[in-house]
């Protein structure tokens, strides 16, 4: 029998496809929840996940795996909408002539930002189509250096740098400039006349984990468990330790995958990740009637949060029995941040006079609920030299023979942190299972 700690998209990617191989497997979930931050609420109509998914090009092994179980057709591809809030004005900018039109950028900033997200290098004035082949080369460029370097220091200020603040706030220094390509190659397909082609699935990311939660088997999974910890005899895992309503339970495995964030497995094992994490707060907003046109509205302005991903300019409202549905968002760097500990009553106040700030025609009667979901470890702060500092799917060098690792600090999830990232940490976790198997 082999034991995965975490009930979350990653955990149960490994436990389907140990069963695939034959093997036994029980996951235990700390939480009363399944789907880890994939997890949704309930609307009127389909569920919405808490924080933001969508599904790029690029994410090859979740739609493989959305096949296998027979739901690969519910995966829709649609246009993205995105746009930039600047000086009070929204700035659409999918196609070219919107781009063109981007009045904060010069001709030469826009051209040099065009051969960045196209990968074609122009410096020197001779184009290269394979300087920014290998991620790793860049892993320890800052991305500031990188971007006046390989663009112009218009893109960087007018272009780059709100972004970089929202994401990564006074962090934004230490960030790797292989993180930016990486963003840029799994971001995926553009329609040129159209803009980015995302998939969501029909019926919510539910509509691929609960056949995957259906699948692994509910009997396989013990919600409400809390793994106290994981015992080693002779530089090898030997049981594993779970808390459910105040019963301690000692069970003889073959193995562990540790499923969850870093600080999970240095509790139970004493590995220490050396990743930093920030933190995450994002709202569902229910409303009435929409708020603008455009589905990812990324804000240059001043403004309590990073971003507004109007979810129902992307999936049709129609969905969800009619309500327009608004996510706010905004990562946190540290837990001393106001957002950090504010409650949720004082957030809503300020978030929702922060979207009336920016849209004067915003009326908040016409919000019907409000639902704030926060993740203190929801994305690593990709800083240079990340590479070095992630987890081996194979923990037996460093800790002993039979623990393995699947959560976010696995290099599945680099340069950016994904679903798939998430099943493919799962999927690589149970081959090398299989591999000392056989």
């Amino acid at each position: 029998m082999y034991h995965v700690v975490g009930g979350g998209i990653a955990g149960f990617a490994a436990a389907y496809r140990l069963q695939q191989r034959g093997h036994e497997v029980e996951i235990f979930e700390a939480s009363d929840t399944l789907g880890g931050l994939a997890a949704s609420y309930e609307t009127a109509g389909d569920p919405i996940e808490a924080f933001y998914h969508h599904l790029s090009k690029s994410e090859e092994t979740i739609v493989e795996l959305a096949g296998e179980l027979g739901v690969g057709d519910r995966i829709d591809w649609i246009v993205g909408k995105n746009a930039y809030y600047v000086d009070g004005v929204v700035h659409p900018l999918d196609t070219p002539w919107e781009i063109l039109a981007y009045p904060h950028m010069s001709v030469y900033d826009k051209f040099r930002l065009g051969m960045l997200t196209m990968e074609i290098d122009v410096r020197g004035g001779v184009p290269s189509f394979d300087t920014y082949d290998d991620l790793r080369e860049f892993e320890d460029v800052p991305i500031k250096q990188f971007l006046l370097d390989h663009t112009s220091r218009g893109v960087y200020e007018n272009f780059f740098e709100p972004l970089l603040s929202a994401k990564f706030g006074d962090r934004k220094e230490d960030v790797s400039a292989a993180w930016l390509l990486g963003r840029i190659k799994f971001r995926g397909e553009r329609d040129l006349l159209r803009g980015e082609i995302l998939g969501y699935p029909d019926g919510g990311f539910d509509a691929l984990l609960d056949p995957l939660i259906e699948s692994v088997g509910n009997g396989t999974v013990a919600t409400n468990t809390r793994v106290a910890d994981i015992g080693i005899e002779d530089d090898e895992v030997s049981t594993i330790t779970t808390e459910q309503d105040g019963e301690t339970t000692t069970h003889e495995t073959d193995g562990v995958v540790v499923a969850a964030m870093p600080n999970v497995l240095e509790e139970l094992t004493g590995y220490a990740c050396e990743i930093d994490f920030q933190g995450a707060v994002c709202a569902v907003v229910t409303m009435e009637e929409p708020l603008s046109d455009t589905y990812w509205l990324n804000i240059a302005d001043d403004a309590p949060f990073g971003a507004l991903i109007e979810h129902t300019n992307f999936v049709p409202p129609e969905r969800y029995g009619g309500e327009y549905l608004l996510y706010i968002a905004s990562y946190v760097q540290s837990r001393e941040e106001w957002l950090a500990t504010a409650d949720e009553a004082a957030i809503e106040e300020r978030w929702l006079d922060g979207v009336a700030d920016l849209f004067p025609q915003f009326d908040r009667e016409s919000v019907e609920q409000f639902r704030l979901a926060r993740a203190p470890r929801a994305a690593p702060v990709y800083e240079r030299g990340y590479l070095d500092l992630v987890v081996p799917y194979d923990l037996q060098s460093e800790v002993a023979e039979g623990l393995y690792y699947a959560g976010m600090a696995s290099e599945a999830q680099y340069p950016e942190r994904s679903l798939d990232g998430g099943v493919v940490a799962g999927f690589e976790c149970a081959d090398r299972i299989e591999q000392k198997v056989d």
